[in-house]
């Protein structure tokens, strides 16, 4: 006779995911993940489309031979060489005691949220946002808050503080230039948070080589703020998706604390060899960003002229809105064979800066699809 628990609503047959004794705060949700398809011009999940320059992949070539002869043995768990790198390359006085990496920035974020969110604590964030944020909430049990932002997805110091002090959460993600809207995050809003709470704060600046030149970021922020974590990954400016390399900079306390929660050995030799000689060639690596902001730039610009309004952006994506049917535009796009994103957000869809080539053929595709695409202006939904 088949076991049973939970008067009979599991069986040993398992043929569902429903049949199985998920938490209960799991039951019900579905995996984070874009459609993964196959076309000429993908541009809905903000990779970098410019390939990786061929002299630092015969690099990072050597440097995983190198690690290869070694790789009978564990690496290095604390991947110094790769913290040392990464502090140099951040600058501000940082060191390798301020530097944490894992597995892509998700991992990273996790592993914040392993260390000081859990049972009985919560996680702010402010939607729209990362939907990340959420699942990893889920996954750690810790109570995902969703605050509220200003008109056009702003978010102000006052509306942030009120939120903050309306639900006294014990972590907040604030993410400059924010996912998928591309907006901006002000560092006196920064600031404000970090006085409004006792908790973890976490900036993610995973766009952040994006802003425009001279900008300061969320790092000049962390002398004399302990609870203040800035979360970077090598996805987006470094062309490194594929390589899911993430990290942070905090105080030492902060990576001592995630010292507690990492598996062991979580950074394999030869992610840390890809990464290290990725970072000796940050220059070359970065040289594409001036070309994917002018190419941002003129979305914003050409979808205004096409009678949509794109939000302003600081990220390598454009949020345009006044899309009569995002699903029927999407669909029509990918009909030529471009893919972007559809978000959730009604009257809205999200597009990646690609390259000079695959942006000109993506706003040719648009303006084809004619007026019949468009929202009337008083039916655009700029905000929620």
């Amino acid at each position: 006779m088949p076991w049973q628990i939970s008067a009979g609503s599991y069986h040993g047959n398992v043929t569902s995911l429903e049949e199985l004794p998920l938490r209960a705060n799991l039951q019900g949700q579905i995996p984070y993940g874009a459609p993964q398809l196959h076309v000429p011009v993908a541009l809905n999940v903000n990779e970098n489309t410019h390939p990786v320059p061929d002299a630092v992949v015969a690099d990072i070539l050597v440097g995983l031979g190198e690690a290869l002869r070694l790789v009978n043995r564990y690496p290095d768990r604390e991947f110094t060489a790769l913290r040392e790198a990464l502090a140099r390359y951040l600058g501000e006085g940082l060191t390798a005691g301020n530097i944490w990496a894992a597995n892509g920035s998700n991992e990273v974020l996790q592993q914040v949220l392993q260390a000081f969110g859990g049972p009985g604590r919560s996680l702010l964030g402010f939607v729209p946002t990362y939907s990340m944020y959420s699942i990893l909430a889920s996954g750690t049990d810790t109570t995902w808050i969703a605050g509220a932002r200003d008109a056009d997805y702003e978010l102000s110091p006052a509306t942030a503080v009120s939120e903050v002090v309306r639900t006294n959460p014990d972590v907040i993600f604030l993410c400059s230039p924010n996912n998928p809207t591309g907006t901006p995050l002000s560092l006196e809003t920064i600031a404000a948070v970090y006085n409004a709470t006792e908790g973890i704060v976490v900036v993610d600046e995973a766009y952040a080589e994006f802003a425009p030149l001279g900008t300061p970021n969320a790092l000049t922020l962390l002398p004399g703020r302990p609870r203040l974590i800035v979360s970077r990954t090598m996805s987006k400016a470094f062309a490194f998706a594929g390589a899911r390399v993430g990290y942070l900079a905090a105080d030492p306390a902060v990576t001592d604390a995630l010292r507690l929660v990492r598996l062991p050995y979580h950074l394999s030799a030869l992610t840390q060899a890809a990464a290290n000689a990725a970072l000796a060639h940050s220059d070359d690596m970065l040289a594409m960003v001036d070309d994917i902001r002018g190419q941002r730039d003129r979305l914003l610009v050409e979808l205004d002229r096409l009678g949509y309004a794109p939000l302003r952006s600081w990220s390598n994506f454009v949020l345009f809105g006044g899309v009569a049917e995002p699903s029927k535009t999407f669909t029509a796009l990918l009909a030529e064979g471009i893919l972007i994103r559809d978000v959730g957000i009604a009257g809205h869809l999200r597009v990646s800066a690609g390259t000079e080539s695959e942006t000109s053929v993506f706003l040719a595709a648009l303006a084809s699809l004619g007026p019949s695409h468009r929202a009337g202006q008083t039916e655009t939904a700029r905000a929620e």
